[in-house]
């Protein structure tokens, strides 16, 4: 019973809903901006440039909330990066070229990675921590992302769903562009969600980012490391892009991609759920090594599919496990430092996250363009499995206070 009295705090819940909201834009443009791209004509090395830009601008902004934004308010900065993106969405509704699209996705934060992996996660997990006891921490943070993937189905299913005109051949317009403005209305509740937040989501013990302890300075710079190698394979791998794949391999059209990766968001929301659930059995590291291994062996095999759908089949089955490690490694990462510290350690992942998923892309669409449509796909699930392998010896011994902690260990409570 107080385990949901936790979950239906005020604060709490406006987390969710905009959480939500977010997620259900995001999951909508990573489609959306895949087939737009595709409608203009742009080449998968340009396609590449716009959703980097994109992802470029969520990695500045992540820089300045992780710097400043506990001494400017966490509501304040919440509420302008909302502001922001709205902005950016109806900008991008109202351009037609290229180069002025590159702007707008880099200035208003436009997200095609069909996550919401932006800066406000930086805040957002920041203060879950402070809304819940220490061992629902991790439960709060799955029924977070639960959200943001069943967000993000939703998100998706909206392009199958509206009569957008994606697979029209005409040339760009604002009329053409009507996505961008439903992308824009989609985030503009996140403004007031924003603003109505209590105070109980400020860092009350406001640590400077160059104060940070030995022990949590260390393991911040080996966990950012990794995670640097981790998102610079999933930005192969954003929505955008793996429309494109679907669409240029298989012939696969808007409405078919749109249920797919409804669907796999789908996926991932049960997935958080069996994540927590796996975590207090086996540990936070072992749930997530031991789940992200076997889906990037999945992701390897959908370029030789030799159809749609058991492309699909194949690709849902990699996306039910994918996400396992996404609340296990955002618990994790809290746990491991002090109180105090936890805005910059979500800041300084996220940054570090944000900036990989921004070289990503474009690396993707060269590998695309020299190596053929399967390279970015073998790519990232190279990379994703190295990365698992040295997560996993860097940090097996080292548990977050809720598990069985070694003596060494206990200056990190």
């Amino acid at each position: 019973m107080r385990a949901l009295t936790e979950l239906l705090d005020r604060d709490l819940t406006r987390i969710y809903a905009a959480a939500l909201a977010r997620a259900v834009a995001a999951g909508f443009a990573g489609v959306y901006l895949g087939f737009e791209l595709a409608r203009r004509g742009l080449d998968p090395e340009t396609a590449g440039l716009v959703v980097a830009a994109g992802l470029a601008g969520q990695t500045a902004a992540s820089f300045a909330v992780t710097l400043g934004a506990d001494r400017l308010g966490r509501r304040v900065a919440l509420a302008a990066l909302a502001l922001l993106s709205v902005v950016g969405g109806i900008a991008a509704w109202r351009v037609e070229d290229a180069a002025a699209l590159l702007l707008v996705a880099f200035l208003g934060l436009l997200n095609g990675m069909g996550r919401d992996r932006g800066p406000a996660l930086v805040l957002e997990q920041a203060a879950v921590p402070r809304l819940v006891a220490a061992e629902r921490r991790t439960l709060a943070l799955a029924v977070y992302n639960v959200v943001g993937d069943g967000g993000h189905a939703l998100g998706a299913l909206l392009v199958a769903l509206l009569p957008l005109g994606l697979a029209s051949a005409a040339p760009a317009s604002a009329e053409g562009n009507a996505g961008f403005l439903v992308y824009a209305l989609l985030l503009l509740p996140t403004v007031g969600l924003a603003a109505t937040l209590s105070k109980r989501v400020e860092e009350t013990s406001i640590g400077s980012p160059w104060t940070l302890s030995p022990t949590s300075r260390a393991r911040l710079a080996k966990i950012c490391a990794l995670f640097g190698v981790d998102s610079f394979a999933g930005g192969f791998l954003t929505s955008a892009l793996l429309a494109w794949f679907f669409f240029e391999r298989f012939g696969a059209g808007p409405a078919a991609v749109g249920l797919l990766f409804a669907a796999a968001r789908v996926a991932n929301a049960i997935s958080h759920l069996g994540a927590a659930w796996l975590a207090r059995r086996i540990g936070l590291v072992a749930t997530m090594v031991f789940t992200h291994v076997p889906s990037s062996l999945l992701l390897a095999t959908v370029p030789f599919a030799p159809s749609f759908g058991v492309a699909a089949a194949l690709f849902l089955l990699r996306e039910g496990l994918v996400e396992m490690d996404v609340p296990t490694r955002q618990s994790y990462v809290l746990a491991v430092v002090r109180p105090e510290e936890r805005t910059f350690a979500s800041g300084a992942t996220h940054l570090v996250r944000t900036l990989g998923w921004a070289l990503g892309p474009a690396a993707a669409g060269w590998a695309t363009t020299r190596f053929g449509l399967a390279a970015p796909l073998l790519i990232a699930a190279t990379l994703k499995i190295a990365y698992d392998f040295a997560l996993w010896s860097a940090f097996r011994g080292i548990r977050p206070p809720e598990e069985s902690l070694p003596p060494t260990d206990t200056d990190a409570r």
